[in-house]
């Protein structure tokens, strides 16, 4: 790639005064071959996987970091999903390899390892309800490894019966890590419509259609989209627009030239830029922010769809003019335990529940590492997940829930998860019952829009 003098002064002020980083480096392992009917032998054969291919990601890509100047906060990994080995064994069998993915996760220094996943979108195989059913203890007694399960596609409609388990499991999770506010369901999120190369936690996983390595690359910028909106503050909506895609292309460029890098140096495949705005903690690093200062007094007042469509839309078109391999989830995130302005927005009354998933309908992902009261029924939880799963159905889009019911606390009360995962204020859920909804089971069927060819 080349880059001007003038692109890498401004991209050298982004980082410094604007909080540009690269979010993730995810090294993407396919698992196919490790496949065995001894499970021992299996368990091994993942470990040594794993610890062969991505020995020096850390290394390589704190190195890169170093000579560019460009922070890279995560080195992760993303697996074949886990049920797909699992074949005969058993509950306890699937919580030891989740145990064996943490102990590689640990030896290699990455932060996450994602991928202890199951595709039940359609119906469960032997393999998948073992890995459903040892999610609980799994990501009890595991740090590092995440967790996705698909329960509905815009091809094959909700698997409602999966939709139920997922309540049940979020809940059960929750109860087990209740010392540390429910902690375990923060690395659990349920999709519908996952894509296979997303290099974000806690959904990554590795899909069918990847090949045997590969490098993805997530970029994070809400500082810089900001920064860059505070130089025009009398600009129409149409110049906003522009802003934001002008700024999105530079990101995304950066991002790409790292990615391709670090890819090169460790003799792995460049996979796909994901170009997501993900916030964090760290002052003016906001998704929220950006939309007040396009005009909100406070995010989840009357126009924050409008907003947040527009930056969303602005944001991919600009990352596509500057990259041919953009993939992932690539939008916006709103993770409210991420992101000081979301949670200024609860505590203020601006922002509710019901607003959160309105705003799922035009930006990534869903309903994202929310705190509800630790009271929410499972019944409740599956409803949240099912009218989520609806809304990415019937739009064709990824769309997903990380809720965390955290055991005693009510709402109101604001909850610490710590480092990258933040705190929350937690949020209340409709007092009325789904349970006969969720208790009909079977499946929702696919939409008109499925019959696409």
């Amino acid at each position: 790639m080349n880059i001007a003098i003038d692109e890498m002064i401004e991209t050298i002020r982004m980082v410094q005064m604007e909080n540009l980083d690269i979010r993730t480096v995810t090294m993407g392992i396919s698992l196919k071959d490790c496949a065995d009917s001894d499970f021992d032998k299996m368990n091994k054969k993942v470990f040594d996987k794993i610890t062969t291919h991505a020995a020096r990601l850390r290394e390589v890509a704190e190195e890169v970091s170093r000579e560019f100047g460009i922070p890279i906060i995560n080195k992760r990994i993303s697996i074949t999903p886990i049920a797909e080995l699992l074949g005969n064994a058993t509950v306890n069998q699937a919580v030891e390899l989740a145990k064996t993915l943490d102990k590689a996760a640990h030896q290699l220094g990455v932060d996450f390892i994602g991928g202890y996943s199951a595709l039940v979108h359609k119906g469960i195989t032997k393999g998948d309800q073992t890995l459903l059913d040892a999610l609980p203890e799994a990501l009890t007694v595991t740090e590092r490894v995440c967790s996705s399960i698909s329960v509905a596609t815009t091809r094959t409609g909700i698997n409602m019966d999966a939709v139920r388990q997922m309540g049940n499991i979020i809940k059960e999770a929750a109860e087990r890590t209740k010392d540390r506010n429910g902690l375990a369901c923060a690395k659990l999120v349920v999709f519908c419509n996952p894509v296979e190369d997303n290099p974000f936690m806690a959904g990554a996983f590795h899909g069918a259609g990847e090949g045997e390595v590969v490098i993805n690359v997530g970029v994070s910028g809400p500082g810089v989209v900001l920064n860059a909106l505070k130089r025009y503050p009398e600009a129409d909506l149409g110049q906003v627009s522009d802003v934001i895609k002008r700024t999105a292309f530079k990101i995304t460029r950066a991002g790409e030239l790292i990615g391709r890098v670090v890819a090169e140096r460790l003799n792995v495949p460049f996979g796909i830029m994901d170009l997501s705005l993900a916030p964090t903690n760290a002052l003016n690093d906001s998704v929220a922010e950006i939309l007040e200062e396009i005009g909100l007094e406070r995010v989840g007042t009357h126009g924050t769809i409008a907003a947040l469509a527009l930056m969303n839309d602005a944001v991919k078109k600009g990352g596509a003019m500057a990259s041919s391999y953009v993939g992932g989830l690539s939008g916006a995130f709103i993770p409210v335990s991420e992101d000081n302005g979301m949670i200024k927005g609860i505590v203020d009354g601006a922002l509710s529940l019901s607003k959160l998933e309105a705003m799922t309908c035009v930006c990534s992902v869903g309903l994202d590492m929310i705190a509800i009261s630790g009271d929410a029924s499972p019944e409740t939880i599956a409803a949240m997940i099912a009218d989520e799963a609806a809304i990415g159905m019937i739009n064709k889009k990824t769309t997903a829930v990380r809720v965390i019911p955290v055991p005693g606390k009510a709402e109101g009360e604001m909850v610490e998860f710590g480092g990258l995962l933040g705190r929350a204020p937690v949020i209340g859920v409709n007092a009325f019952s789904s349970e006969k909804l969720i208790k009909r089971g079977g499946r929702i069927p696919a939409p008109l829009q499925a019959l696409i060819n």
